[in-house]
């Protein structure tokens, strides 16, 4: 088994990292490796200055800052996994030295831009009742989209007003759905989703045209689609709609650390960010309304 695959398994097993999260490590591990054969170096031999050269390089082909933070990550578990192996004593990664980029804002929706989301949908089709349930939990929950596209029915606790996700790292949590999610929830259980199985038993919560499960891109063109429909016209994504759910807390007086469980950020300092885009509103309002503004 190569070093790359027992790295993967490390990774999987012990650090319980998401999926896609380890694809894209593996990713620019390959592409690292095969930087490194054209120098005439080997994987788990390469020193900072060599990694350094490979990061300096990214940064002249205008790799976005949240890549490049990516790579040096990847490479930090990789070496760190060579030396746990005992094929190496050092890791290199850790001393590379990469710019300090200004975080930028997330994009996010007003409270009216959501409303117009969610209230856009053919409620008279089964996939409308999908699509206006599945956005309702999406923005009453603060999902990530895989843990909304992988809902198992099981999951889903309408009594007691709640859902159990599992999300990175494996940490579990429970987040409350509210009462108008509750509502459309059960809207769709009660018709659209079982003429979307086609009488086929399934644990799948949200379930396609087919009648299997929904994928992260059949999901995003819902999104996109509803976004051109309602007039809105910035790109979004299912993302921005898990942005939209922190800000209007935030903007609404939620406790910072409320938000970051209900987030499932294993670090507040990752919550704080819309602390900024609360302090961005405000300013806003400010200046359009304030004499002085």
């Amino acid at each position: 088994m190569s070093l790359l695959s027992q790295f993967e398994e490390t990774l999987y097993y012990q650090e319980g990292l998401q999926p896609l999260t380890l694809q894209s490590y593996l990713s620019d591990l390959q592409k690292l490796e095969s930087y490194l054969a054209e120098q005439d170096a080997q994987l788990e031999q390469a020193d900072t200055e060599i990694l350094q050269e490979y990061i300096q390089l990214k940064l002249s082909e205008k790799i976005s800052p949240r890549s490049i933070a990516r790579f040096v990550s990847a490479f930090k578990h990789f070496y760190d996994f060579l030396i746990v192996s005992q094929i190496r004593e050092d890791n290199p990664a850790r001393k590379l030295i990469v710019p300090k980029f200004t975080a930028t804002l997330p994009e996010s929706l007003s409270e009216d831009d959501v409303e117009a989301l969610l209230n856009s949908h053919d409620l008279a089709t089964p996939l409308g009742l999908r699509d206006r349930a599945m956005m309702e939990l999406l923005y009453s929950c603060g999902l990530r989209v895989t843990e909304l596209i992988s809902l198992t029915m099981s999951q889903v606790n309408l009594q007691a007003g709640v859902v159990r996700l599992v999300g990175k790292g494996n940490k579990e949590r429970l987040v409350p759905i509210g009462e108008v999610g509750i509502e459309w929830l059960e809207k769709y259980l009660d018709g659209a989703r079982g003429e979307l199985s086609k009488g086929n038993s399934t644990e799948w919560l949200f379930l396609s045209n087919r009648g299997d499960t929904m994928t992260r891109q059949a999901f995003w063109y819902v999104i996109k689609k509803t976004a051109q429909r309602v007039g809105i016209s910035s790109t979004i994504s299912p993302h921005t709609l898990r942005h939209a759910f922190a800000t209007h807390l935030v903007n609404h007086g939620a406790d910072l650390r409320v938000v970051q469980l209900l987030l499932g950020h294993s670090s507040l300092s990752t919550t704080q960010i819309y602390t900024h885009i609360a302090k961005e509103r405000l300013k806003s309002i400010h200046q359009e309304h304030h004499p002085r503004g």
